[in-house]
């Protein structure tokens, strides 16, 4: 846990910076969220961090820019290359998770294929497990592949196979825990140690998870990726992703972020701070959520299956206890003896819940996996993806559970 000293600043800096490292004691998970990487007293006096508005910066004369160049002077140049509100974020992720640094992109996925762009090259191979995003496996499969980068794939959690798919060409290891929709969590300390014997960098995607219930970099790895837009962020209201580790392995990925443009509209980035502030209330009340609707929903007869692994029934259940504080909303069941239109008019009945891709906001959303993102996949692709007709993926929102479950439960009437 950091210091707040560490990773708050006196005075009003507004440049670019590193995050300060966190130490390993001092204060808690809500008040980094609030304070990490703010200046104590800011421009105006203002409570808030100002929005800067701009595509670029100035400087007072020529020498100021040579001082730049020769002497790495802390400030920004062009906002291709990061803006003062976007450097604070970062510095307040960098804190939550525990880490040295941290890079954000203009979402997840942006986030991932800078990662893999700026460590990969031709001859490389990368290995993800299965259940990993499938656009994320998507894009290595597709299109690194055009560069001469191999992918390889091996089950979630079965940590010999991962050790076997290892050769000299192999680069980085990638998983989720948990994974979505499925919810399986990996052990993050073998999964973290088969990369540090091989000589490969580890990265895991925690988006479901957050900073608040997970913290892989304690457990060893060495980039954690997280899609902003969801839990971070809390609001559906943005886009953005980032990447935590130290600031040394991160340079390069930071340098081809700067080359691609891939980065965050300075209102976005108002707007994921604003966001964190909450960050730790929200996850308590998403947790309570999402752990009371799976037990509402495994015990009722028209559930055949629930995916949560809070409940003591999911097969990872306990991996999930050794290393999370709480496990999310995301709620993933099975409607019984139902074909894919019986459980879609299950989520055609919800009124409480939208109807929606995405997770992590304040609103509850719902959707049928194989209508959002596998309609156009053929029955053979859905059952590789485990992607079954009657599965459900419900995202609890922060609303009163009480009446999420009163939503469902009519929903759920026959």
């Amino acid at each position: 846990m950091a210091s707040l000293d560490a990773v708050m600043d006196s005075k009003d800096r507004s440049k670019a910076e590193p995050a300060a490292k966190p130490q390993a004691a001092g204060v808690g998970t809500g008040t980094l969220a609030v304070h990490a990487g703010e200046a104590r007293q800011k421009g105006g006096d203002a409570v808030t961090d100002a929005i800067y508005c701009t595509s670029t910066y100035t400087f007072t004369d020529t020498q100021s820019v040579i001082d730049f160049i020769e002497q790495g002077h802390a400030r920004e140049e062009y906002g291709r290359y990061g803006n003062p509100g976007e450097k604070v974020v970062e510095k307040k992720l960098a804190a939550l998770e525990g880490a040295e640094s941290a890079v954000l992109f203009s979402s997840g996925m942006a986030a991932l294929v800078g990662v893999l762009m700026a460590k990969l090259g031709q001859g490389d191979n990368v290995v993800f497990t299965d259940e990993c995003y499938h656009r994320s496996r998507q894009f290595c499969r597709e299109h690194l592949s055009r560069f001469g980068v191999e992918t390889i794939t091996v089950k979630t959690g079965d940590y010999d196979a991962v050790q076997a798919a290892i050769t000299p060409s192999t680069r980085m290891l990638i998983s989720e825990s948990p994974t979505n929709p499925h919810q399986s969590c990996i052990d993050l300390e073998k999964f973290a140690e088969i990369g540090r014997k091989n000589g490969v960098e580890t990265l895991i995607d925690a988006t479901l998870a957050t900073p608040y219930n997970l913290r892989p970099i304690e457990a060893g790895v060495d980039y954690v990726l997280h899609s902003c837009t969801k839990y971070l962020g809390g609001h559906n209201d943005l886009l953005a992703g980032s990447v935590a580790g130290s600031e040394d392995q991160l340079a390069q990925v930071r340098e081809l972020r700067g080359i691609m443009g891939a980065i965050n509209q300075p209102h976005a980035m108002y707007l994921l701070q604003r966001g964190l502030k909450t960050f730790e209330l929200r996850m308590q009340r998403h947790n309570e959520n999402g752990l009371a609707v799976a037990r509402f929903l495994e015990e009722h007869p028209r559930v055949e299956k629930v995916y949560y692994p809070g409940l003591e029934s999911h097969r990872d259940h306990a991996q999930a206890k050794k290393y999370m504080r709480g496990f999310g909303g995301l709620v993933t069941f099975l409607v019984k003896d139902a074909d894919w239109r019986a459980t879609a008019d299950v989520v055609d009945r919800s009124k409480l819940c939208r109807i929606a891709p995405s997770l992590g906001g304040v609103e509850s959303l719902i959707e049928q996996p194989l209508v959002m993102s596998y309609y156009q996949r053929t029955p053979e692709e859905r059952k590789a993806f485990g992607i079954p007709d009657n599965m459900i993926r419900l995202a609890c929102g922060i609303e009163d559970s009480a009446d999420l479950i009163a939503d469902l439960e009519q929903a759920l009437r026959a």
